[in-house]
């Protein structure tokens, strides 16, 4: 992607596709579903999660699979109100973006 991703978009991406598993999922997994979206290196993706992590976004809890343990990750409540928070900026800014693209910003005050 030719746009550099910030860590609010990060944490965003992320707490989406944690939130797609009722019982959380795993960091692997989190990585090859981002990565469908943008460009991620699991050296990128485990201070995210560790921050989501540190914020209460995100609740661990570890799980036996295949005779070894996995690291599950969770939406907490306080995390599913931040993905909420960051659902509704990324509307407002990405209508505003294509906007602007579409030249059909009504008032250039707003923005």
């Amino acid at each position: 992607m030719l746009f550099n991703t910030g860590a609010a978009l990060l944490d965003a991406i992320v707490l989406a596709v944690v939130a797609q598993e009722p019982e959380g999922t795993y960091g692997y997994k989190i990585t090859q579903e981002v990565r469908q979206v943008i460009e991620l290196s699991e050296s990128t993706l485990y201070p995210v999660l560790r921050r989501l992590q540190k914020d209460e976004c995100l609740e661990v809890y570890d799980r036996e699979c295949s005779g070894r343990t996995r690291r599950y990750y969770k939406v907490t409540s306080r995390g599913w109100a931040q993905l909420h928070l960051y659902e509704s900026e990324w509307r407002s800014y990405s209508d505003k973006i294509t906007g602007l693209f579409e030249g059909k910003l009504s008032d250039r005050s707003e923005a």
